[in-house]
């Protein structure tokens, strides 16, 4: 069993905290809007409220994490805001995390960002985990397919701590 943390947890992040709960695993789960907390408590999850474009506010999230879901693939905002997120934003992220006991990382490369963007954001996780030796998974499930997609989140997580990640709680 391990903890993990979801990045962006809008209504594909709760699915995937069911099936991650229904795992055994420990969720938190975080999100900008503080009016979703109880959502967010009633699948099980501890609700955080923080922004991915502003490191400081998730900084205590990372605690006893093991495995940290990045779900920034259909982030919203400005372009200047969705180029910061997956590039230098990101960065921050990942090189806060990597003073955490978050030992690896799936980062969502399909969504309704911009591909390039995404792709951008594939190669700074691929970099900073591979100079760290944190295995990560890049998803590209399709978010459309409501169906299929958290199951696939779940199994990038397990394919993780199958990997040697993953702290355990």
């Amino acid at each position: 069993m391990a903890r993990c943390l979801i990045v962006g947890c809008g209504c594909r992040g709760l699915e995937l905290t069911r099936v991650l709960r229904g795992r055994g695993h420990t969720v938190r789960a975080t999100t900008r809007d503080p009016g979703r907390r109880a959502e967010i408590e009633a699948t099980g999850a501890e609700a955080f409220i923080g922004d991915p474009d502003r490191v400081s506010t998730l900084w205590t999230a990372f605690a006893h994490t093991g495995v940290a879901c990045l779900l920034l693939g259909s982030a919203t905002g400005s372009a200047e805001q969705l180029a910061a997120l997956h590039s230098t934003r990101l960065d921050m992220l990942l090189e806060k995390m990597l003073d955490t006991t978050v030992r690896g990382i799936v980062y969502e490369v399909a969504g309704t960002v911009d591909p390039a963007l995404l792709a951008v954001g594939a190669e700074r996780v691929r970099w900073a985990c591979d100079r760290s030796l944190i295995p990560y998974e890049l998803l590209d499930a399709e978010p459309a397919d409501h169906a299929m997609w958290p199951a696939a989140a779940a199994d990038a997580v397990q394919r993780i701590l199958l990997a040697g990640g993953g702290a355990t709680s």
